[in-house]
């Protein structure tokens, strides 16, 4: 512990910043550290098959559908962590996903498109579950959004 300490000093010293146990590694890279953290209980289990691999899927599937549009994506979805189980959402112009109240928007859309997928539909849940929902049952634990400037909020699912 006097070790982490010290370095901490050191870091804080030289002009770094130490990183704090459990901090987001992800901050400060990818996104600016979070504004806001909210805690989400989901209503729903982690699927049996949910893994990496199918995380990593549903990117890549939402992925390719943006870039299918006849206009540039205004978003970027991407996972990270050990894992995968970490969803992250940029925007990728400015002016958007740069309040809470926008972020909340776009959640909510994202929800309504959620809703018609085959997994709420099979539960008979679609008119009470959320995207949060939908991104447990895909095992991610975390999801953050983020105007890539200077906004981020961030959810984590428990």
């Amino acid at each position: 512990m006097k070790y982490f300490l010290w370095l901490g000093v050191l870091l804080a010293g030289l002009g770094g910043t130490p990183i704090a146990l459990g901090a987001d590694r992800h901050a400060g890279y990818y996104y600016p550290p979070a504004n806001q953290i909210e805690i989400y209980k989901a209503r729903t289990p982690v699927l049996p098959d949910a893994s990496q691999l199918r995380r990593i899927g549903f990117v890549t599937a939402i992925t390719h559908e943006n870039l299918k549009r006849p206009y540039p994506p205004t978003t970027v979805f991407y996972a990270k962590g050990e894992h995968s189980q970490k969803l992250i959402i940029v925007a990728l112009k400015d002016g958007s996903l740069d309040t809470i109240y926008r972020v909340r928007a776009y959640l909510a859309s994202l929800t309504a498109v959620a809703r018609t997928t085959t997994a709420f539909q099979n539960i008979q849940a679609e008119g009470i579950l959320t995207f949060f929902d939908l991104a447990r049952m895909l095992g991610f634990d975390q999801i953050t959004i983020s105007d890539g400037r200077i906004f981020t909020h961030q959810v984590k699912i428990e």
